[in-house]
């Protein structure tokens, strides 16, 4: 049965990974690529890795899908609104379900809840402790990064809306 999760979260990862690179519209690529980063995190759990799994979700999807989309969505006008048949619908209701079912495939195939620690395993404090002491100034850098992305992408919405 993990088999069975391992080929739907790949089949879900490859085909929004497409999607993403084909995509002619920004913002649909965006979506996408953050599923296709959601099956990554799926990938993760079905490694009985849930720390890595839910940074991936936090970061990754949480913060730079997010960023992406919203940066598009503020500087572009309102084109990829427009939608020109229900292909895309299709897409997307097909996209839904399949995320539903790799997600579910994977609740079912998980071994997080027997998992025995073993002494050796560090804690999430620990892992928590080490990253602020030693990835602190990174993870402040990368925060400035992502504000000050999100502020130019804001002054272009403004410069374009005055004009």
């Amino acid at each position: 049965m993990p088999e069975l999760a391992f080929v739907a979260l790949t089949v879900l990862a490859v085909t929004t990974a497409i999607f993403a690179l084909e995509s002619k519209e920004v913002v649909y690529g965006a979506i996408s690529l953050a599923i296709m980063l959601l099956s990554m995190a799926g990938f993760f759990i079905l490694l009985d890795a849930p720390f890595v799994a839910m940074f991936q979700v936090i970061v990754y999807v949480g913060a730079v899908a997010v960023l992406i989309i919203f940066t598009v969505m503020l500087v572009r006008e309102e084109k990829w609104l427009k939608v020109e048949s229900g292909m895309l619908q299709r897409i997307g209701v097909i996209g839904g379900l399949a995320v539903g079912v790799a997600f579910g495939l994977l609740m079912l195939n998980t071994t997080l809840g027997s998992v025995i620690a073993s002494g050796e395993a560090a804690s999430y404090a620990q892992i928590g402790i080490v990253m602020i002491n030693d990835y602190g100034a990174a993870l402040e850098v990368l925060a400035l990064l992502l504000a000050a992305s999100l502020i130019g992408a804001l002054m272009l919405a403004r410069v374009d809306g005055e004009e």
